[in-house]
Parts: C-alpha cells; structure tokens; sequence
C-alpha cells in the first residue's frame, strides 16, 4: 500500500498545509476502515462457514494495518501543528475535526499493536463460535472464548486507562459514549428504575390487557419484504447507496459514502417483529446516509456524535414512530394491501396500536416492550461490569442471568440460547456497548419532546405517510453535526436542558396507561 502520509517537517515543500495532510490522512484510515466494515457485513450476511479461519486473519490484519496508521507519529506531529495554528483553530469546522482527532490519536497510541490484533482475530473467531454453541444451546463450549474476551478488555481498559475516581469499565464504554461514567449510568438507571418499576407493575395488575394474539397471524415471508421496503423506502432510506439484507442478528454497516448496510430477520409467525427490527436499523441508517461522508469522509465532522445518539435515532423510529397510532393509520391500510389475509384485513388500527404496545416481560431483549426493553440493558449492564472487575466468574454467568431475569421480571430462563447467549455483542468483545441502547431510548424521547414542539402538526404528517417533516429536523438539529459537539451538547442546544430520564417516563407513562384504559 503507497505510503500517502508526508512528514510533518515538509508539508509547505508539498504545497499542503498540515491540516490538508491530516484531512487526506484520515481519509485513507477511513477507506481501509471501509474495507473491514464490509468483511464484517459479509461475515454476518453472506461469508459460507468454512471462511472463519481465514475471516479472522483478515480481520486481524486489517485492524493492524489502521492501527499503524492512527498511532504513527507522524500523524501525531500533524495534529499538534493543527493545534498550534490559532487562525486554523479559530475555524468551528477544523477545530472540531483536530479536536477530536487529537483524542482519538491519544486513544489509539495507548494500545500496542499486539492487543489490537488479538482482539480482532479473537473476536472473528468468537463470534463464528458464539453462532454454533446458541444454536447448539451450549454455552460451556462459548465460555472459554467469552473469558479471553473479558480478559482482553481488561487488558485494553488498563492500557486506555482508569479516569480519576472512576473503574476500569469507564474506559471501554468511553469507546461508545464519550465522557460518560459508570457511575453516573447507576445514577440516571436508578432514577429510570425508580420509575419503571411501578408502572410495569401498575399496568400488570391493572386486570386489563390488550389483545396481542392477532401479532402471530402467519405471514410469508416474502409479504413480509414488500411491506418492509414499503416502509423503509417511505421512511426516506436511499437504496441507491445501502441494501437491507437478513442475518441472524439485525445491524447496521455504514461503510462509507454511498455504502450503508442493513439487515433484519424474518419470522413467518411473528410478521411485525421484521418490521420493527427493519425500522430500527433505518433508523440507524438514516443518520449515517445523512452524516456529511460526501465531502467529509475520514473526518470526525462525518462521524456519529456517539452511540447513544446513534441509538436514539433508532429506537425513534421503531418505538415512538413505528409504535405510535399516526404511523398506523398510514401504514395497516398499505399491510392490508400487499398481506393478501384475511385475518390481517379484519385488524382495525386501535387493535393494532393497543396490541404493538401491551406491557409484556419477555426472555428476549430485543422482543421486548418500551418499558421492560430498559430492565434488560440494566441487567446487561450490571453482569458486564461484575466480569471486567473479576466480581464474576464467567462460568457463573447464567446462573446470575437467570436468577435477575427472575427477579426482575418473573420469568424462568429455560435455557442460554435465551438467557446469556442470546446477544452477539460480548462475542464481539463490545463490553460498555449494552448502556448506550437505554441512552438512546432517553435521548429520543427528549428529542421527540422538542420535535412536537418544532413540528405541532407532527402526528397528521405521520398520519398521511409523510416522514419528511421529521427527518428534515433530525437532519438538521443531529445528522448534521456529526462529532462537533458531544452527546450532552448535543442534547442540550436540539432539546434546551440536559438529559433526564423525566421524559421517557412520561412518554411512557401517558402512552401506556392510556392503553391499558387507566386514563
């Protein structure tokens, strides 16, 4: 591969200032990035088993190969020269850009090249391992691989290092969420508890109960895809530049400019667990085909502000969108069409509103409700911090899974493909990745807050099949920004206050109670 990166002591002999080089830089480090991104998306979607060995190596080269890059010294040179330009650092656009690559120079250069590759190589190989044993149910085999894992992210948090007061989990959920600590999650989950707890109770000993039963009307799968794409392409999804394909685990790859992947699962028995799942990787995938990659590729001006915020976008669209009794009215009439049932045909849009949103604990996190969805990932949380601190035997992992699913919410785990295996993410190696999923939900409800406000006809534009309105304003007030600001700023200048957990539980409460006849 041509060596593009100059020597910081000659950019002006090149005719290029350091900023024009570290821009240029960044963008080869993105393209090679791209490149692993779609191995990755093939390794899920597309790649035949026997490839796994050779998968790993890839994967494991390739993550070399951009970690050289990122940590050369060189590049290093060039960010302190940007920093040390006063006129250059007087511009919002280049000052955010040199800002946060700086911090992610100093990220990158703490991890030896040796870990880096360990990790990626591992995780390829786990994650192939991770599919077998969950469909084999056999977690015993998994569990080797799951404490390599854990222990290399001990190694990897060691090497980022501890904040002062804080944990070693602090520095891998920094990976995801910039700036968050773990203790600050146990203060804004406590609250968020604090107000679940009894509302879940309070609508499960209501008596009342909508019907749901109508949700495991069979559909083909095929009728499936079409109503998918109907939605997906309404929704504004640019299937010019992605594709929404099936895996076993639904996700989204923004690759790169004009590159952005999506998958789902399908089940004949449960039609609209496709579309959910579809919607919220939309979701997703709106926010990186409207990231500013075009101009700004390699850029942190292109980049998403943080997972969280990520999350917010999709659990937006699935829950406060594809959740909402607007968006049905437009949408059951158009399923009715292109279902071909009978059942489906005689479904009014109450009964289909009422049913998506009945309060139900479920073993798996992502079928569950708006209001149990959060226990899950606090759960998730809470196991995940007990392993990287050693409070947690990885071999006793499902027995404590299984005794908080029970505690918290009163289900027997019958066995691991639906209890501690039933998430890709740990086979990942993505420990502090699991908070951000409740971060977003908090975040999207306080947007949508301030959407209502912005956009006051907002349901009788979701009421005629018009999402133009709201994803204009996402674009504008989230898409737009990419890391300029952090996901606390971010929060604050789109909403007017800082996060809270305040309106979730009233969107939860006002909606779910109405639902349940106890408003």
């Amino acid at each position: 591969m041509t060596d593009t990166l100059h020597t910081a002591s000659a950019p002006e002999a090149q005719g290029h200032t350091p900023y024009d080089q570290l821009l240029r830089e960044m963008r080869d480090i993105a393209t090679l990035g791209s490149v692993s991104a779609t191995l990755g998306w093939d390794q899920e979607v597309m790649m035949p088993p026997a490839a796994a060995a050779l998968r790993g190596e890839q994967a494991s080269l390739l993550s070399s190969l951009v970690h050289e890059r990122r940590t050369r010294p060189e590049l290093g040179e060039l960010i302190a020269r940007c920093l040390a330009d006063a006129e250059l650092m007087a511009d919002p656009d280049a000052a955010a850009n040199v800002r946060n690559l700086d911090r992610d120079y100093q990220h990158a250069t703490r991890l030896p090249m040796a870990l880096v590759r360990e990790m990626a190589e591992t995780t390829t190989l786990a994650m192939h391992n991770w599919r077998d044993a969950r469909e084999r149910n056999d977690f015993a085999s998994f569990a080797p691989w799951l404490e390599k894992l854990m222990v290399l992210n001990q190694r990897t948090a060691e090497r980022l290092g501890v904040p002062e007061g804080g944990e070693l989990y602090d520095a891998l959920l920094d990976n995801y969420e910039p700036g968050m600590r773990a203790a600050e999650l146990d203060r804004v989950f406590g609250e968020l508890r604090a107000g679940l707890v009894p509302l879940i109770r309070e609508l499960q000993e209501s008596g009342n109960r909508p019907d749901s039963s109508w949700m495991n009307i069979p559909l083909s799968i095929d009728r499936q895809e079409a109503f998918n794409r109907t939605v997906v392409e309404r929704m504004g999804f640019d299937f010019s530049a992605g594709r929404l394909d099936i895996s076993t685990h639904p996700f989204c790859e923004g690759a790169g400019p004009g590159d952005t992947r999506l998958t789902t699962r399908y089940d004949e028995a449960q039609f609209l667990s496709a579309l959910h799942s579809s919607m919220h990787e939309v979701g997703h995938g709106l926010y990186e085909q409207n990231l500013p990659k075009a101009e700004r590729f390699g850029q942190p001006l292109a980049e998403a502000a943080s997972m969280g915020i990520h999350e917010s976008q999709s659990r937006m669209w699935e829950n406060l969108v594809g959740r909402g009794r607007p968006f049905w009215e437009w949408a059951l009439p158009r399923l009715q069409a292109q279902a071909g049932s009978d059942a489906i045909s005689a479904l009014d849009t109450e009964t289909v509103f009422r049913g998506l949103n009945v309060v139900e604990p479920n073993l798996i996190r992502i079928e569950s409700d708006e209001a149990t969805y959060n226990l899950h990932i606090m759960l998730r949380f809470d196991l995940e911090r007990a392993m990287l601190k050693g409070d947690l035997a990885v071999r006793d992992l499902p027995g404590a899974w299984n005794e908080r699913i029970r505690s918290d919410l009163g289900l027997t785990v019958p066995d691991d493909a639906r209890g501690a295996m039933q998430d890709i993410h740990w086979s990942m190696g993505a420990v502090g990745y699991f908070p951000t999923y409740t971060l977003g939900n908090l975040y999207a409800a306080q947007l949508w807050e301030a959407i209502g406000e912005a956009i006051p006809d907002l349901d009788g534009q979701l009421r005629g099949g018009e999402f133009g309105g709201l994803l204009a304003w996402l674009k504008t007030n989230v898409h737009a920004h990419g890391r300029r600001y952090t996901a606390p700023e971010l929060c604050q200048r789109a909403t007017g206050r800082p996060l809270s957990p305040a309106p979730l539980l009233a969107n939860l409460r006002g909606k779910l109670r109405a639902v349940y006849g106890l408003e």
